[in-house]
């Protein structure tokens, strides 16, 4: 593993890492904060998964999130968002919601996309291995948060494994791919036309099929967000929690849009939610 990483002058360091991937057969980066603590002591960790077009270092850059690490005492990871680099397949025509930077956090089964897009396992299983020998890692206290694709991961990834996230918050989250344009074309191409393989990559399809979060949901929306209606469509959320007990907190933030103004603006907001379920 090689790094690049600097101390602050408010105490932690901010690294950023590449490492051959078995997972996704290529070299991958991501970002780690680790604020002050001492020596011997173990801090909970908050993954962060970001959007389309987005890599490590978006969140990284604009977060805003060091100094509520700081105060809470929370390692953040930031994963890049696909695999890259030679040999790597991208979108046919260029666009920007598929292939290169636009992993949807699936394994893919369909070629030539299974042989590199491996994200759910990278994310999963192979970067909290990296993390727990690496880092100050306390890995029984994760939790997990993203912005637009990477909420639809963050609400995924934690859905599915109750056990190793205590907390799930979201972004702007895709809530329902199966059945708004960003997923149909993602989870078709990445997994085939089968949409019962898609369910396990919805978060409203998960709660219905009795998937819980026995912390809660956080999800942040902004109002003024232009992939509202047509992508995001968090009602449905809403409905489905509604339906099945599962508790949520979503919030619509009047005049914010898409950007990392919004992001950063409640960065700390849901740094603190994370830390009174994982610091207790």
């Amino acid at each position: 593993m090689e790094t690049k990483s600097a101390a602050l002058s408010f105490g932690g360091t901010q690294g950023v890492y590449t490492h051959q991937s078995s997972t996704t057969g290529t070299e991958m980066t991501f970002s780690v904060f680790v604020p002050p603590h001492k020596d011997g002591e173990e801090l909970p960790v908050l993954w962060y998964l970001s959007g389309l077009t987005c890599s490590h270092a978006n969140v990284t850059e604009k977060g805003e999130f060091r100094r509520a690490c700081v105060d809470h005492g929370i390692i953040l990871v930031a994963p890049d968002t696909s695999p890259r680099g030679e040999g790597v397949p991208d979108d046919l025509d260029g666009a920007y919601d598929f292939g290169l930077g636009a992993g949807h956090y699936v394994n893919a089964t369909e070629a030539p996309w299974a042989e590199h897009y491996q994200m759910r396992d990278y994310i999963e299983k192979e970067l909290p291995d990296l993390i727990a020998e690496n880092f100050p890692a306390d890995m029984s206290r994760q939790g997990i948060t993203g912005h637009s694709m990477g909420g639809h991961g963050a609400l995924t990834i934690g859905l599915r494994n109750p056990d190793q996230y205590k907390s799930i918050s979201a972004f702007a989250p895709i809530v329902n791919p199966m059945d708004c344009p960003w997923g149909d074309k993602a989870l078709g191409l990445y997994l085939g036309q089968d949409k019962s393989k898609w369910r396990e990559y919805d978060a409203c399809a998960l709660i219905a099929d009795g998937a819980r979060a026995s912390a809660g949901l956080l999800v942040d929306q902004g109002v003024a967000d232009s992939f509202l209606e047509k992508e995001l469509m968090p009602e449905r959320l809403e409905a489905v929690c509604a339906k099945a007990g599962q508790a949520l907190t979503l919030r619509m933030q009047d005049g914010y849009d898409h950007s990392y103004y919004f992001i950063s603006t409640f960065m700390r907001s849901h740094i603190e939610w994370h830390a009174a379920r994982l610091t207790k």
